[in-house]
């Protein structure tokens, strides 16, 4: 068996791949025996098709978004024979697909899928999810429920901290509890993100030392409301430094549960769908994931 599939969303950001994807094919067809294209039509065609073929491809790859690379990863994870995933960043962020170094020029990352290079890696558990990127409660919800999808196909991932700048005028803390074997915590937070990956809104932020191979999160809260505490995170980051303030917190671990009073709704790699409670586990190198420059 030498056969690969392409399931692609028509509706992702980046129409140029949707329109050529007979050149890809093309490409893909000097490697592969076969190479099938799936088009999704609406939301849960694309986890229907790979559950479908799952047995039959030696390679699934993703063309689109980071919600069509969601859609994929949550059929595939729970599989007990999954093929290999790839990545044909067609989106607006396209998250994943930057944390594994893959070329944001689609038709350069069917190059780099060619190349065949194959890393195990970290994906993240959540009562009935899987998730990528990164779990988050708080003011990251609020952000991302309240882009404007006009201003996200304008400027982007810049969107995310135009819509932080409006989400906090109204925005009230709510109460946090978390355990885990390495840590616990309790008390007032504006915000608590879980990081798997290294990007949010395609931007490298919050965690200055992530690895998706370590079986670890990356676990970040921030107490109280602020556009300043916010850009000190980011600042961290930026300075390959560990946040350092009492208003903000920052721990790694494999494992935890989390509350909240008043529950709180859940964002899972831009999904949401859930509320609190939730317990997580970092499925460490659980999933075979083609890469790019990596690690990025």
């Amino acid at each position: 068996m030498n056969k690969a599939a392409i399931i692609v969303n028509p509706n992702a950001g980046n129409k140029k791949l949707v329109e050529n994807i007979h050149e890809v094919v093309k490409r893909l067809e000097e490697k592969y025996s076969k190479v099938i294209v799936y088009e999704t039509k609406e939301v849960g065609d694309g986890g229907e098709f790979l559950t479908k073929i799952a047995g039959e491809v030696d390679l699934v790859i993703g063309a689109g978004g980071d919600g069509t690379v969601y859609e994929l990863v949550n059929a595939l994870c729970p599989l007990k024979k999954r093929p290999l995933f790839a990545i044909l960043p067609g989106g607006t962020c396209n998250d994943f697909s930057r944390a594994i170094g893959m070329d944001q020029d689609p038709f350069k990352a069917v190059e780099q899928i060619l190349e065949h290079k194959v890393e195990q890696l970290d994906v993240g558990h959540c009562n009935a999810d899987y998730f990528l990127n990164f779990w988050g409660v708080g003011l990251i919800t609020q952000v991302s429920t309240n882009i404007d999808s006009q201003v996200k196909d304008r400027f982007g991932r810049l969107s995310y901290y135009l819509s932080a700048a409006q989400t906090l005028k109204d925005y009230e803390s709510f109460n946090l509890e978390i355990e885990s074997p390495d840590f616990t915590y309790q008390g007032d937070a504006a915000m608590l993100i879980v990081g798997n990956g290294p990007f949010t809104g395609g931007v490298r932020a919050f965690f200055p030392d992530t690895d998706i191979q370590d079986g670890k999160f990356d676990i970040l809260i921030v107490k109280e409301p602020s556009l300043r505490l916010i850009w000190d995170a980011l600042q961290s980051k930026l300075l390959k430094q560990i946040p350092s303030s009492e208003e903000i917190h920052y721990y790694k671990t494999g494992r935890l549960k989390v509350k909240a009073s008043p529950g709180q709704l859940i964002d899972c790699d831009g999904e949401r769908h859930a509320h609190t409670p939730a317990e997580m586990v970092n499925l460490e190198k659980y999933l075979s994931v083609i890469v790019g420059n990596f690690p990025s």
